[in-house]
């Protein structure tokens, strides 16, 4: 489990690992049930705040708990040779995604002129606070790796969905999830999600012993 900050620019994971295949799916309404939405329009979208957890005692007053509001921005996605990145300007974050190839074989200084087959995740996450939306602003064909809420989270429990880019996709809380990954060298996201912003994590690397692997390919 990870109980200590996250380095998410210079993960300390092993240089070869398996890679465990998600399944990638066209994503439908029905499908999507129970992991979260398709979005046609994000400009008047609403999410999902969870109120504010209290174990014990007396209980959170009615329609307080839950104030903290939603934050939002451009989600930039692209990559640089082997290496995938994202930058969260709505909460002023950036990570180092994960890999098209084992992270001891990857090159970051080198051309790429299309997209990469996949990308090899060593992490993923939730938000217990509320939900998160993603929107293309490029109209790019995109796959969201999904695993519905629960703690004994594993990598067979993913499955990756392919959108076509004309529709968002709309996280309920506590889904596991970790970036959204064009069919493209780079791309924009509309990105809105709650202020809080916690993250609860799990390492495929050092839990599991394996990468999680996202075909990046049309279904």
């Amino acid at each position: 489990m990870i109980a200590e900050p996250i380095d998410y620019m210079a993960p300390d994971v092993p240089p070869t690992l398996p890679w465990h295949t998600t399944k990638v799916v066209k994503a439908t309404p029905e499908n999507l049930a129970g992991y979260g939405l398709l979005v046609d329009d994000y400009k008047d979208f609403k999410l999902e705040i969870v109120t504010w957890p209290k174990v014990g005692g007396r209980p959170i007053d009615p329609g307080t708990g839950n104030q903290a509001g939603t934050k939002n921005g451009i989600f930039d996605f692209w990559w640089e040779g082997d290496y995938n990145f994202g930058k969260n300007n709505a909460v002023k974050d950036q990570y180092m995604l994960g890999w098209c190839v084992n992270p001891g074989d990857a090159v970051r200084e080198k051309e790429i002129t299309a997209s990469p087959e996949r990308v090899l995740l060593w992490h993923a996450n939730y938000h217990p606070d509320g939900g998160q939306l993603f929107f293309p602003l490029d109209g790019t064909p995109y796959i969201v790796p999904l695993a519905l809420p629960g703690d004994d989270v594993s990598p067979d429990k993913f499955v990756s969905f392919y959108f076509e880019g004309d529709k968002g996709l709309y996280i309920h809380p506590n889904v596991w999830h970790e970036g959204v990954f064009p069919l493209a060298t780079k791309a924009r996201f509309y990105d809105a999600q709650g202020s809080v912003h916690a993250r609860v994590s799990v390492n495929f690397a050092n839990e599991f012993g394996v990468f999680l692997e996202v075909p990046l390919k049309v279904v």
